[in-house]
């Protein structure tokens, strides 16, 4: 098993021309909370700029667009239509996808603080644009005996479980040890060709590459990491990063790799830097977002 390290992260990020534009570097529409967990898609979206997308969409319900239009002023607020649990809509789905067809986001995050939305289902069914699955998107699938057996193989796709996600996810026990981890790691991509990540301490990446299955541990990130809130950031960096290489390489699974694996080192290492200023018991994953640049200079430098 490979190790994700600082030399691992400089050669694959994707690179800034100084001739760039917002264009250039891609646009990521974040599908992200609900009335009782709408911080959620605040630090996705949040992330996704921190990580250097061009342009964020982020869709939320509509009692919610005020507030959050003026939370963060650089992304694009899309008001969607809500139930009485304050969750988005299934109507939304023709919304969403008129806005895809019109917008033409590069990648999508789905799931973070949606709860049981009706809109997940055919999100995940339907959709064709390159995913981010994180959260109440991951809950979403575990609730439909043999999703993965109908899983679009073709649509590439990052996943991104914690422990108790992926048990639910693989019908299994939740990981009680390494080998289990890397066992259930590997399962998911195997199972549905996607890049398969399972967080915690030393977080796993696993992908196909050159029709091998390839395994790899990252080496940032610890105890200030272990808060509510911090996978919502990690998602937000993979798409961020997704939407820039995918500008400049294509959208597809190679190019999700080298998201996921950039991705999580640079979370992990924002996570540390964060705990010298805050104390690994007092970082929030807001502070984690905020030294998302701290992290570029530290693992650049």
């Amino acid at each position: 098993m490979k190790q994700i390290t600082r030399e691992t992260f400089r050669s694959l990020l994707p690179k800034r021309p100084r001739q760039a534009h917002k264009g250039s570097f891609g646009r990521v529409l974040v599908v992200a909370g609900s009335r009782t967990m709408c911080g959620a898609g605040l630090l996705c979206a949040k992330s996704a700029l921190r990580a250097g997308a061009g342009m964020v969409f982020w869709a939320l319900p509509e009692s919610m667009q005020p507030s959050f239009a003026a939370a963060l002023p650089e992304a694009i607020t899309l008001p969607m239509p809500q139930n009485r649990r304050g969750e988005i809509e299934a109507d939304a789905f023709y919304v969403l996808q008129e806005f895809i067809r019109q917008r033409q986001p590069s990648v999508m995050v789905l799931g973070p603080g949606m709860g049981e939305s009706p809109l997940l289902r055919p999100m995940l069914e339907q959709g064709t644009l390159p995913l981010v699955a994180d959260a109440d998107a991951l809950n979403a699938l575990a609730r439909q005996p043999g999703w993965e057996k109908t899983w679009p193989r073709q649509r590439p796709c990052v996943f991104t479980p914690h422990p108790g996600e992926m048990a639910r996810l693989l019908g299994t026990r939740t990981a009680l040890d390494e080998a289990d981890r890397r066992e259930q790691a590997e399962m998911l991509c195997q199972l549905t060709g996607s890049v398969s990540i399972l967080k915690g301490a030393g977080t796993l990446v696993c992908a196909q590459t050159d029709g091998q299955i390839q395994m790899w541990q990252n080496t940032t990130g610890g105890p200030a990491l272990a808060k509510a809130g911090s996978g919502d950031v990690l998602s937000g960096v993979i798409a961020g990063l997704w939407a820039q290489l995918g500008s400049a390489e294509g959208l597809n699974a190679q190019t999700a790799c080298k998201a996921a694996l950039c991705g999580v080192y640079l979370h992990g290492l924002a996570g540390d830097l964060a705990a010298l200023k805050r104390t690994d018991y007092g970082v929030l994953a807001g502070d984690t977002a905020d030294f998302i640049p701290q992290a570029f200079l530290e693992a650049l430098s």
